[in-house]
C-alpha cells in the first residue's frame, strides 16, 4: 500500500540569472545545438542523460575537453549485463593528465591545519612537485599496477604522492591518521603497497598527536615495502634510523625535474584502492578505475557543483573517507581545492566558517551529523561572518533531516544552494544529489545525479512511486568498482550490488521518491527495522529523538524478541539530565506524534557514547550484533570501539 503522499515546501529557488549562468546551463544548451533538440528543464536533462546514455558520456568528454583518445565508441554492454559494461573501450587516459592540465597561474591548492599552519600551493609548484615526486617512485620501481599507499592528514604532500602514482599507471589508497595499527593493516596488508607515505603526526584540538609508534608498527606489518617516503607536519623530533626512509623535502630536492610522463591508459585501468567500512569483518577493497573517476567526477563536480576556472571548493574530509577523493577532483575544473585538517570545533563550532568567510569560499561540504551538531549548539552563522561567495553548501555522510535545513536557511544563509547528497565509496560519487536548476525543498535530496538511472524498488523488483523502498540503479555508470581486491569469481563483488534483484545495482538505502521528483532517505535498508512485519527507517527515529534538547544522539536497532523484532533505542544524553520516567514518556511521545506508534521503541536505554565508523557514521550493524551475542571481527574499523563495551549484556534486553 503506497504511503500518505510527501510534498515538501520549496524553502529555496535559484534566481534565472543563476540558473542561466551555470555550467549545467552551458551543457543544456551545447546538447540542444549538437543534437538538434530542445532541452528546457533539469528533468528533461536527466532523462536525455539516461535514455541516450552513449552520447550522453561523449557529449562529457567533448564538453570538458578531456585530454586523452576515445576510440570508436562511447559504451558497449556485450552480455547486457551491468559488471561487463565498458566505456570508451578502446580510449586511452590518465587522470593525472587532466588534473595538472589548467593553466591557471593562480593557486591550487590551500591547506590549513587547525591555527598551525597555513599553506599555499601554486600550480607550477603542484606540477613540479608531482613531477618529482613521480620520477623518485619510478625510480624505486613503481610501474602501472604496483600499488602506493597514504597514512596521511589531509595535507598537499598527499594529493601531490596521488597524483604522481596515478601518471605512472600505479594504484593509489590511503588512510588517515587516527586509524589504528591494526585498521591501516587490515586494509594496506591486502593489498601490499610497495610505497608508504607517512608523517610524524597531527594536530587535533588544539593538541599535538604523535604517531610514530603507530608509523614503526605499521612498516613492520607491511613487508612488501620497498620504501616509506617520510613528510613531516608537527616537524617534532622522529628517528626512523632505517635506510627505507627518505624525507619528502629530500626527494624534492635530489629528484627535482619539471618533466612527468603520463602514462596513456585504458579507462578501466585501476586508480585507487577504496575500503569499506569493515565494521563486521576485514574491510572489502573496492578498486576504481582510472576514467570512470574521472567522468563521473566531471559531471558531479563541473556540473552539479558549479567548479570551474576559479573557484574556490572545500569540502570537510579526512584521506579515509571518499570525499577526499572527491574534493582532490576539483583540480579537474582547475579549481582551488581547500584542505582542512582537524577539529571542527577547535577552538570553537564557529572555526570552518571563519575559513569559508576568509578564503572566499563557493562550495562547502560537510557531514549531515555536523550540521545537527551545530543546531543543537544553537550556533548563529547569520550576521557575524561574510558568506557572499558561497554559493553551495553540501551535505552527506547521513541523510540531512528536515530540522537541518531549516537551521541552515535560519542561521547560517538563506540565499544558498543546500546539496543534500547519498552515495558513497563503493561508486565513489553519488546516486543523488542537488543540482543548480531545482529548487530546494525540506528534508529532500534534489534528484538523480546525471547519468544515473535511479529507481525505488518494492520487495518484488517493481518500480514505485511515493512509497518505500530500495534505491537501485538499472543501467551502467563508470565508477561501477572494476573488482574486488582478491575476490575469486567476482563472487563478493555480486554479492554485495547484484544479489537482491538480478542485473540491478542495489545501493542498500531505504528510500521514498517524492512527487516533485526528489528523494527521502530512511536510512539504510540493512539496518531497517520489522517490527509485526512493517518496514520502519532508522533516520525516522533519529529525526525526532534529535530534536530534543536532552539528547545528543541516539542509536536504533532491532532486537529479535518471541519471534518478532522489537525497537530498542539507545541514547547520549547532555550531561545535565538524567534518563528518568518522564523523559522516557517524553521521547515515546515526540516519536508517537512525529512519526508513527510503530516507530515507539519498546526499549529505551542511556549509553555512555554511540559507536562511529571513521567517517563518522553511526555502527548500528556492529550493536546490533553485540545485543545478539555476536562477535565484532574488526574493531578497529571503528573511531571509538571502546564504547562497545556499553552494549555488551545489559540487563534490560533480557525481559
Amino acid at each position: 500500500m503506497a504511503n500518505k503522499l510527501i510534498v515538501n515546501p520549496i524553502i529555496w529557488s535559484p534566481s534565472e540569472d543563476r540558473i542561466n549562468s551555470s555550467e549545467m546551463y552551458k551543457f543544456m544548451k551545447a546538447i540542444n545545438t549538437n543534437y538538434n533538440i530542445d532541452l528546457k528543464s533539469y528533468d528533461d536533462l536527466h532523462k536525455w542523460s539516461t535514455k541516450f546514455k552513449p552520447y550522453f558520456w561523449e557529449s562529457i568528454w567533448d564538453f570538458f575537453d578531456i585530454i586523452g583518445s576515445k576510440g570508436e565508441k562511447p559504451y558497449i554492454n556485450p552480455l547486457n549485463k551491468m559488471p561487463e559494461s565498458k566505456f570508451f573501450p578502446k580510449g586511452k587516459v590518465n587522470y593525472a593528465e587532466n588534473m595538472l592540465s589548467g593553466n591557471n597561474s593562480g593557486l591550487a591548492i590551500i591547506f590549513k591545519s587547525e591555527d598551525k599552519i597555513r599553506k599555499e600551493i601554486t600550480w607550477d609548484q603542484l606540477k613540479t612537485q608531482v613531477a618529482s615526486m613521480a620520477y623518485f617512485l619510478k625510480e624505486q620501481g613503481v610501474v602501472k599496477g604496483d600499488r602506493v599507499a597514504a597514512y596521511m592528514p589531509n595535507m598537499p604532500e598527499t594529493v601531490i604522492v596521488m597524483l604522481a602514482t596515478s601518471s605512472l599507471g600505479a594504484i593509489f589508497s590511503s588512510a588517515s591518521p587516527d586509524f589504528g595499527v591494526d585498521g591501516v593493516l587490515d586494509r594496506f596488508g591486502q593489498i601490499e603497497p610497495k610505497v608508504l607515505i607517512t608523517t610524524d603526526g597531527y594536530w587535533y584540538n588544539g593538541k599535538e598527536v604523535n604517531i610514530a609508534d603507530k608509523v614503526k608498527e605499521v612498516v613492520k606489518g607491511l613487508p612488501s615495502l620497498r620504501k616509506i617516503i617520510f613528510a613531516p607536519l608537527l616537524n617534532v623530533s622522529y628517528e626512523y634510523n632505517d635506510n627505507n626512509f627518505i624525507n619528502y623535502n629530500t626527494i624534492q630536492e635530489e629528484y627535482l625535474t619539471e618533466n612527468i610522463h603520463f602514462e596513456p591508459l585504458k579507462l578501466d585501468d585501476p586508480l585507487y584502492v577504496m575500503f569499506s567500512s569493515g565494521t563486521t569483518g576485514k574491510p572489502k577493497c573496492i578498486v576504481h578505475s582510472n576514467g570512470g573517476v574521472l567522468l563521473k567526477h566531471l559531471v558531479e563536480l563541473g556540473l552539479h557543483s558549479n567548479a570551474r576556472q576559479n573557484s574556490k571548493v572545500f569540502y570537510f574530509t579526512t584521506c579515509g573517507w571518499m570525499m577526499w577523493n572527491w574534493l582532490v577532483s576539483g583540480l579537474l575544473l582547475n579549481s582551488t581545492i581547500y584542505l582542512y585538517d582537524g577539529s571542527p570545533f577547535y577552538p570553537n563550532g564557529e572555526v570552518l566558517w571563519d575559513f569559508v568567510e576568509k578564503e572566499k569560499i563557493n562550495f562547502m561540504g560537510v557531514s549531515a551529523k555536523y550540521i545537527d551538531a551545530l543546531s543543537k549548539d544553537k550556533i548563529n552563522i547569520i550576521g557575524n561572518y561574510d558568506l557572499s561567495n558561497l554559493e553551495i553548501i553540501g551535505s552527506t555522510g547521513s541523510p540531512l533531516v528536515h530540522e537541518s535545513f531549516d537551521y541552515i536557511y535560519n542561521s547560517i544563509k538563506k540565499n544558498v544552494s543546500v546539496a543534500s547528497l547519498s552515495g558513497g565509496t563503493d561508486l565513489v560519487g553519488c546516486f543523488l544529489g542537488g543540482n543548480p536548476f531545482s529548487p530546494v525543498r525540506r528534508g529532500e535530496l534534489q534528484g538523480p545525479i546525471l547519468g544515473m538511472d535511479v529507481h525505488v524498488f518494492d520487495e518484488s523488483g517493481k518500480s514505485i512511486n511515493s512509497s518505500k523502498g530500495e534505491l537501485v540503479c538499472i543501467q551502467s555508470f563508470p565508477t561501477m568498482p572494476l573488482f574486488f581486491w582478491n575476490d575469486k569469481n567476482n563472487q563478493k563483488y555480486h554479492d554485495a550490488y547484484f544479489n537482491k534483484f538480478p542485473n540491478v545495482w542495489c545501493h542498500g538505502d531505504y528510500v521514498m521518491k517524492t512527487e516533485s521528483n526528489g528523494f527521502i532517505i530512511f536510512g539504510r535498508s540493512d539496518a531497517t527495522l520489522n517490527p509485526g512485519g512493517v518496514r520502519i527507517g532508522t533516520a525516522e527515529i533519529y529525526r525526532q529523538v534529535e530534536q530534543l534538547v536532552e539528547i545528543v544522539e541516539g542509536l536504533v536497532v532491532g532486537q529479535i524478541w518471541n519471534s518478532d523484532t522489537r525497537v530498542i533505542l539507545f541514547i547520549r544524553l547532555n550531561t545535565e539530565f538524567e534518563l528518568t520516567k518522564e523523559l522516557r514518556d517524553k521521547i515515546k511521545s515526540k516519536i508517537r506524534i512525529g512519526a508513527s506508534p510503530r516507530h515507539v521503541p519498546s526499549k529505551i536505554i542511556a549509553v555512555e557514547d554511540i559507536p562511529r565508523t571513521k567517517s563518522g557514521k553511526i555502527a548500528e550493524l556492529a550493536v546490533r550484533d553485540i545485543i545478539h551475542n555476536k562477535e565484532i571481527n574488526n574493531q578497529t574499523a571503528l573511531a571509538n570501539p571502546e564504547c562497545l563495551n556499553y552494549f555488551k549484556n545489559i540487563e534490560e534486553l533480557s525481559c
